[in-house]
This record gives structure tokens, sequence and C-alpha cells, in this order.
């Protein structure tokens, strides 16, 4: 198969086409136009002049008449004060001022006179200062245009320098390349592989001299590695800075693109890159196609089905990195860090049951196996870092059961040593233990105002507990086998329970009474949930299905169907529209309530799927599997797989290479999981795409075969087939 690159002298020729083409170094038409502008000046000037040499002359000869003719009157008046010696001229003057108007017409005459200069004066005022405004705007603006080039090489600061990147964002047209860089995603097929943006990098690199103009070059970002620790400090300072700011953002990122053109800013670009994953930015499904990438950090970076095509890693740390889905073609990454040999610091069983906090910021999970003691811990998380906050510790058995009260402060488990545990969150102390029951303890649910905790147990009964006494209310009996799930309803009389007797029972919480039964599984309920309105019912059954229910006239409103194995656990969303459900099938899916269809299947988990839990906001869900593993999900995420399969499937066809050579690729969900709840993240790159390229670590050996072992296709071999 042939390729269709654009050779560096051919790159140099365009190049050099695309100087000449600009013509800077002909400065004919710069030269003409800096003489036009000055003639301009000049000539404005002495047009001015003139002007005003003409209006203070005509000025000037008004005052001056007006004076005259005032100092003549003046005169007449007082120089003929003895008759007999005047003139006849001067006294027929005289005699016409005493007898007739002469000085009024006079005064009236000068008055309009002096209230026309007046208005001149007026008019010539405002004239005057509304061409000096116009006049020094136009000076600001030519002053503002140069000290934006001089206030980019006096910053010291790079929080300063980035943020007056955001007043020439448009100039700079950074979210326009990001726009087309970063979303052309999978378009490509292997032949069209590139520098099919040629013109485009042409044109960015009148970008990438404006902004050499600014202190980055030459700035530390572009000259050490902000990863290691003696920069820490500085990177989560700037980390702290901006990461809301987006115009900051989006130029850190248009930084990683610039380093697949330009070679000067290569450190500053894998600084960006480390802050990018830093700061959480999604980076999903963007191009970095040809991006150079040297000494820093990526650990924990998400690069989920991103085009990595061409792109150069130089010791660069990649360890947690996931790569699930990720287009990687002729890369040469070389000297490469990567530890996947730690011990994981979490769960040593498979973990049986997830519950978030009511806030949402925390996720508890308890270690346990259907089989065998299990893990016998309870683990709170932070939700955002994936990171273990604390342990608790105290059951002698796999715990099957955690919840939350409503107000966060207190978690309740329940055991296969048979007992119930109140732990306080803050501390991580036991609260109570509570005694009663004579087997497991399956299932615990809280009441909506915290103050009753109802549990369901292997000895086939359910239990209603005062949370301040510790003391035990009632006990309602009816299910004639496992009780495995209890729910409250949201206005807390009712309580809905699920048993291996294949039955849903519904029981009054003031009287223990049951006040319904709910007949239609073939299967024992192993989960059941309440819609946040009280209005249906979900179940999940060792009969494969999952079924809704009307719990005013107790009649089955739906029957979902898809699951291949028993539904472990189900769970509907904040608002009542999707519905979360587990499986022993290794498969996860959702549902919508309204329509009952799934929109959206995940498979490829290795284990059984044990619970499964929404967060409060509902964009997220936590699954605990088999595996020793939690995974939380993004809702949105999940529903996009369809139209990634359908790109997967077009990158394969145009490889002309047959989908049942496939086998990696229909099954593998690449947002399998947007956290993984462990100490050390996993090191992940399922369903990733991998053509030629070369992929060696520090020591000098072949990653190819972890990529291999972690779920990558190697499209060359493939080929061969």
């Amino acid at each position: 198969m042939t390729m269709e690159w654009i050779s560096n002298k051919q790159f140099r020729f365009l190049n050099f086409k695309k100087l000449q083409d600009s013509k800077l170094n002909d400065t004919s038409e710069l030269t003409k136009q800096r003489l036009a502008f000055k003639t301009l000046l000049s000539q404005t000037e002495q047009m001015m002049k003139k002007i005003w040499d003409e209006l203070s002359q005509s000025i000037k000869q008004v005052y001056d008449w007006i004076e005259k003719e005032n100092q003549s009157y003046f005169n007449i008046i007082n120089e003929n004060t003895n008759l007999a010696e005047s003139s006849y001229t001067d006294l027929e003057k005289l005699v016409n001022i005493v007898e007739g108007s002469t000085l009024n017409d006079w005064n009236a005459q000068k008055n309009s006179l002096l209230k026309e200069l007046d208005q001149t004066k007026s008019w010539w005022d405002q004239l005057i200062k509304a061409f000096i405004e116009k006049s020094k705007e136009g000076i600001r603006q030519i002053k503002q245009s140069i000290e934006k080039e001089v206030v980019y090489q006096m910053k010291e600061d790079l929080f300063e320098i980035l943020t007056y990147i955001q007043d020439i964002d448009e100039s700079l047209s950074i979210r326009r390349f990001l726009k087309y860089l970063e979303e052309r995603k999978f378009q490509m097929s292997l032949n069209s592989f590139r520098i099919t943006t040629i013109k485009t990098f042409m044109n960015l690199q009148a970008t990438s001299n404006r902004i050499s103009r600014m202190n980055i070059q030459d700035h530390k970002f572009n000259k050490y590695d902000y990863s290691q620790e003696t920069n820490e400090k500085e990177r989560l300072d700037l980390i702290n800075r901006m990461k809301n700011n987006k115009g900051i953002i989006d130029f850190i990122r248009f930084l990683v693109l610039l380093t697949s053109i330009d070679g000067k800013f290569i450190q500053s670009g894998s600084n960006g890159l480390n802050l990018c994953v830093g700061m959480k930015v999604d980076i999903r499904n963007k191009s970095f196609e040809n991006i150079r990438i040297k000494n820093t950090s990526l650990i924990g970076g998400y690069f989920v089905r991103c085009n990595l095509s061409g792109s150069e890693f130089e010791n660069v740390d990649i360890s947690g990195v996931n790569f699930n889905g990720a287009k990687l073609f002729y890369c040469k990454w070389k000297n490469l860090k990567i530890n996947e040999l730690n011990k994981l610091q979490g769960h040593n069983e498979p973990v049986s049951s997830v519950c978030f906090s009511p806030d949402g910021k925390t996720l508890a999970s308890g270690g346990g196996s259907i089989i065998g003691d299990g893990d016998k811990s309870i683990r709170l998380w932070d939700v955002k870092i994936g990171q273990q906050k604390a342990k608790l510790e105290g059951h002698s058995s796999c715990i099957n059961s955690i919840c939350f009260s409503p107000d966060g402060n207190t978690l309740a488990s329940g055991s296969s040593d048979n007992s119930i545990r109140l732990w306080d969150v803050k501390t991580g102390q036991q609260q109570a233990k509570l005694d009663g029951h004579c087997s497991c303890i399956n299932s615990v649910c809280f009441s909506p105002d915290g103050n009753i905790l109802a549990s369901g147990s292997s000895d086939n009964s359910i239990r209603l507990w005062d949370v301040k006494t510790g003391q035990q209310q009632a006990k309602l009996e009816g299910h004639s086998d496992y009780v495995q799930s209890v729910c409250f309803f949201p206005d807390g009389n009712t309580l809905a329970s699920g048993s291996d007797d294949e039955s849903i029972r519904l029981w009054d919480v003031k009287t223990g009474q049951q006040k319904a039964k709910l007949d239609g599984h073939t299967g024992g309920i192993l989960s059941v949930c309440l819609s946040p309105n009280g209005n249906t019912l979900a179940s999940g059954s060792g009969d494969y299905s999952i079924r809704l229910w009307n719990v005013k006239t107790g009649q089955q409103k739906a029957k979902l169907d898809g699951h291949t194995n028993g539904i472990l656990s189900v769970c509907l969303s904040p608002d009542g529209n999707t519905l979360a459900s587990g499986s022993c099938d290794y498969s996860i899916r959702l549902w919508d309530v309204k329509t009952g269809k799934y929109t959206a299947k995940q498979d490829g988990h290795t284990n059984g799927i044990l619970s499964v839990c929404f967060s409060p906001d509902g964009n997220t869900f936590a699954s605990s599997l088999e595996g020793k593993s939690i995974c939380l999900q993004d809702v949105k995420n999940v529903k996009e797989l369809s139209s990634y399969d359908k790109i997967q499937k077009d990158i394969l066809t145009s490889f002309q290479i047959p989908l049942q050579n496939s086998a990696l690729l229909p099954n593998v969900n690449p947002d399998r999981t947007i956290l993984r709840i462990y100490q050390n993240p996993l090191f992940e790159t399922s369903s990733t795409l991998i053509f030629q390229g070369e992929f060696i670590n520090h020591q000098g050996l072949d990653l190819k075969p972890l990529f291999k072992s972690k779920g990558s296709c190697f499209l060359e071999v493939l080929q061969q087939k």
C-alpha cells in the first residue's frame, strides 16, 4: 500500500513559494504608503495653518472695526465740548447723535456682530474638540497595536502573558484552527493519512511568527519540564489560576498543536499538554496528528478516541494513560516511561456494592463476593480524583450492601457476618452495630428522613431499625426465600422488597403489614429501585429480564429484554428517565424508561456487574465488578458508542480488512471508564488502532506486546490475514 507523503523538499518549496507570493521582501508598497501618509499629514498641517491664519485675520478685522467705530463716536462727543470751535461736519454729527438714533443703531449693529462672533466661536470650539477626540482615538489605536506587541515581551508572569492572548484570540484564529484540527477524529483512512492540512499549516506559520514576538518562546515555560518536582509549585499555581479560563485553555491546546509545525514551541506545547491533563480538560475525540511532545508527564491522561497519528514522543511518562480507541499510525515514541507493575492499592477482592454520597463527591464501595468472605472492608473514594479517602474495617465477612444517609453523614453497611454497622463518614469510626438477623444481610436502605434503616436478609425477613437508638422497630415477614433487595418509597411510608421467591412486595412502614404483591418474574428478584416520583418500580431478576411496575395499580408497565444472563443490579437516574442495569452477562445497559428500549449497551467487561449506581446529578454512574475494580462512567459518552463503532468499521473497510478478522473491535468500549478507582491508574489501549510506528520505553524495550495485551489492534497484522 503506497503513501502520498509530502517530502521535506516539497514542503520547503511550498513554503518558499508562499514566501514569494506573500511578497514579504517587497517594501515598495510599504514605502509608498508611508510617504502617502506623511504627505497627507503635511498637507493637512499646511491647510489647517492657512485656514487658521485666514480665520484669525477675519476675526481681527471685525474686532478692529468695532473698536474703531466705538472710538470715533467717543472722540466726536469728547472732543467737541466747545461748540464754537467745532467744525461744521462735527456739529452735524453731534446734532444727528442728539436728535436721531445713530448711537442706538450702532449699538444694535455692534451687538449683532458680537453675537455672530460668539456663535462662530462656539461652532469652532465644538468642531475642534471633535477633531481632537477623533485624532486621539486614532493615536490610541495605533499605540495599543504597538503596546500589545511590547507588553508580551515585557511580561514575565506566564499567566499574565496568557491572559493577553484572549484579547487577540480572533486575530490569531485560535478557535478556528482548534475546531479544524481537533475535530478530524477518525475520518481519514490509511490511504489519506498524510499532511492534508499543509495549506492550513502555512497559514498557521504566520500565527506562529506572531506568537514568537511574545515572551513565550524565551520564557522558562518553553525551556524546562514543568512536570518535574522542582516546578510542581508553579505548575499547580498555573492550574489553579487558569482552570476556569476557557480563553487560556484554548491557547494552551493551540500550543500543543503548534508543535506539529514549529519546533520552537515543542517544550511549551509539551508543558501545555501536561497542564491539560492536570486540569482534566476534555480532550477526547480530538486530533493531535504530528504533534511533537518531549520531556513531560501525561500520567492518567484521557486520550480516548484521539487521533495521534504521526506524533513523536520523547522522554514522556505515559503511565496510566487511557488510549482506548485511539488511532496511532506511524508514531515515533521513544524513551517512554511507563509503570504497569505497581500493586493496586484498592480492594483485593470483587466489589459487591457501590453508592454515591448525596453531594456526589464521595463514592463508597464494599468489598465482597457472592462466594467467599471477600475483602471485608469498605472504602470511601474522592470521586473527582479517584483517590481513596478512608478505609472502614470491622466486618468479619464480605460487605453485600452499603447506603448513605440522606444528610451524607452516616453510612450503613450490611454484611455476610449477619450484622449491620453504622459509620461516621467524616471520622471513619463505627457508630453502631445492629444485630438481629440470623443470616446474611443482602440489602440496606435509609428512609428519606434518615430516621429508619431497612434491611433485607437471607433469613427471609426484613427489619426496620431506629437509626438514633439502634433498636429494631419491626420485623416484616412474608417472603419465602432470601430477601435480596429493599428500597424506600420517596414518601417514606412504603417499602419495596425483592426476593428469591420471585416476588416483589410492598410494605406499610408504620404498620409493618404487606400492602401488595407483584408477580411476573420467573426468577429470583435480585434488585429493586423506585423512581424519584414513586410511581414506577424497576426490578432486575435472575430470569434475565427487567420489569417496570405501576406501583399504584400493581400492574406491569413494561418488560425490558436484552441481557443474556441474570440482572444483578438496577438503578433509576435522578430524573427517572434512564435505567442502568448490570448483569452476569458482563454487560451494562442504559434504558429509556418511557420507551422501554435500551439506548446504550456496554460490552467488553471481563466480569459480572455486581452493582450500578447513578450520581445525584445523573451525569455519571458507578459500577462495581467481580474483577476487583470500580468504574465511573459518563452517561453521555456511553450513549455515543454507536457512532464510534461505525467509524471503526469505516476504517477497517478502508484497509480492505474483513470485519470478521477484527475480533478485538466489536465488543470493546473505549469509554468504559472515565475514572478508575485505583491508587494508580491503569494503562489502557483497548481497541486502539495501530499501524507501523515504534513504541520504545526508556530501557529500549518494545512496548507493542504490552499494547497488544491491553487489546490494541495492529492493522498490518490483520491485513496479512
